[in-house]
């Protein structure tokens, strides 16, 4: 494992297939029993109408987490943890899903390789992802754009709907624990 400075990176968690929040809350303990991953702060948890995606509603949050581990790590741990969780590792795009773990910002990076795009390319256009990272750090500036969370927020339409289902959710964030 390549050393690195410890880096404030924002992930997203959702699902839409079987026990929503129990797969989250799974994805979340065995993410932050990973060596290099320390849970900072985990948004409320919200149901969301699907997005270019089949199946029911997803449960959405947004992890901040610090991290030693490099972007190409992080990601790489993110599709373990996915398959620990059962996600098959090779799916249709749109696809019902039991876990989705998306690495949104790492840091004020902007990373555009073919395996690995951050910020997320997408993040700014969803709502079940900028509500969640807006209730952790309103002014959190994307560094793509130049524009705060909250501004991006503001603008978007008001569908789909995003409505919060509970603030306290999770016994992971209980143990807020690992050693970077």
């Amino acid at each position: 494992m390549e050393a690195h400075a410890l880096i404030r990176a924002y992930l997203g968690l959702g699902g839409n297939v079987g026990d929503r929040q129990g797969a989250l809350e799974q994805a979340l303990s065995l993410l932050v029993c990973r060596p290099g991953i320390r849970l900072v702060r985990l948004s409320s948890l919200y149901e969301t109408e699907p997005v270019e995606a089949s199946g029911g509603w997803f449960f959405n949050s947004v992890a901040e987490v610090e991290t030693s581990l490099g972007p190409d790590e992080l990601l790489t741990t993110l599709g373990q943890v996915e398959g620990a969780c059962g996600r098959p590792r090779l799916r249709e795009r749109g696809e019902a899903r039991l876990v989705d773990l998306d690495l949104l910002l790492y840091g004020s990076r902007i990373i555009a390789e073919p395996h690995l795009q951050v910020p997320h390319p997408r993040m700014h256009l969803r709502r079940f992802v900028l509500v969640p990272l807006a209730e952790l750090d309103p002014g959190l500036v994307h560094p793509g754009l130049g524009t705060r969370v909250s501004d991006l927020l503001a603008h978007l339409s008001q569908l789909p709907e995003v409505r919060m289902v509970a603030r306290e959710w999770c016994v992971a964030r209980a143990a807020e624990r690992s050693v970077p």
